[in-house]
């Protein structure tokens, strides 16, 4: 038996999902503490990895072990949040000159098959995805895993006027929660298994702090913000991201629109600052950018999907 298939069955037992027979594991677990042997255990099978993926996203949401090797220094932070309860991680698609389309409005894929390969691990390690109703209307998206083991997230649009079509792809009633988060009179045509969570709003907009205590009521404590820019910027501004996620790909587009769109500063020593680490994704860059000391507190999910 490989070293993750191990480290797979003492996590079961651990958390009691099946029952295991504990002699068979005796030389792992009997010396030293479990999460140390078990750390041990993954660094003896390094030429498993990448392969351990699949092991991932039931570490990060019901372990503290370490993530094997590469996972822990990528998706790591994403365990827990310094300010309160939850996390919050946004995600922004790239050139190298900060163009997310085209001119034209073209996009698809300025990302490669690494880079959508990370988009979809993110979406398998949060209890839900968020995305503007521009996006939604735009590309469509359908927001599930497909390109990497693990689960689909819920899936949450924000959509104060009520523009989304009943027929959109990430309404599609496949088990995944589903909820559209809108003004108070506004009037939508949704099907009935679609869960409707209504905000106050300022002129016409719904505010970033209150989305996410809607969905921290709801049970949702680690969120993806996906897109579009318009979105992302809203939560960058409002300081309700912990980390930004920016995957840089090896291409310069020169005109179209931009990753974020902040408000004009007069002085550089005004700008965000955000410490930052960097990974690369077969010839793409991810940067990973720590948002946590302008993040206000939200408040606490009682659970994690």
């Amino acid at each position: 038996m490989s070293a993750a298939k191990r480290i797979f069955a003492i996590i079961d037992a651990k958390t009691g999902v099946f029952t295991i027979s504990f002699s068979k594991y005796h030389d792992i677990m009997a010396t030293g503490s479990t999460p140390t042997r078990i750390q041990e255990a993954f660094d003896t099978a390094k030429e498993d990895n990448p392969s351990t993926w699949h092991l991932v996203p039931r570490m990060l949401r019901e372990t503290d072990f370490l993530l094997p090797a590469p996972w822990e220094d990528v998706f790591g932070p994403l365990r827990r949040g310094t300010v309160d309860d939850m996390v919050v991680v946004a995600q922004c698609g790239q050139s190298i000159d900060a163009r997310i389309a085209t001119a034209s409005g073209h996009s698809h894929y300025i990302n490669g098959t690494e880079g959508l390969a990370h988009l979809h691990r993110l979406r398998a390690l949060v209890d839900a995805v968020v995305v503007g109703v521009g996006t939604a209307l735009a590309d469509d998206p359908q927001l599930t895993v497909r390109r990497v083991a693990g689960p689909s997230p819920a899936r949450v649009v924000l959509d104060p006027s009520g523009r989304l079509a009943p027929t959109a792809l990430l309404l599609a009633d496949d088990g995944v929660r589903r909820l559209v988060v809108t003004k108070m009179d506004t009037m939508l045509d949704l099907p009935a298994s679609i869960e409707v969570v209504r905000l106050a709003a300022a002129d016409g907009q719904l505010a970033p702090d209150a989305v996410l205590a809607a969905l921290a009521q709801r049970g949702f404590r680690r969120i993806l913000i996906e897109g579009g820019s318009n979105t992302v910027s809203r939560f960058l501004a409002a300081g309700c991201l912990d980390r930004l996620h920016v995957v840089i790909a090896p291409m310069i587009i020169g005109a179209g629109p931009a990753s974020v769109n902040l408000a004009p500063i007069e002085r550089v020593d005004e700008a965000v600052r955000a410490p930052m680490r960097v990974h690369h994704l077969g010839d793409e860059v991810l940067l990973d950018c720590d948002l946590s000391a302008q993040r206000i507190a939200i408040g606490i999910a009682k659970k994690s999907m």
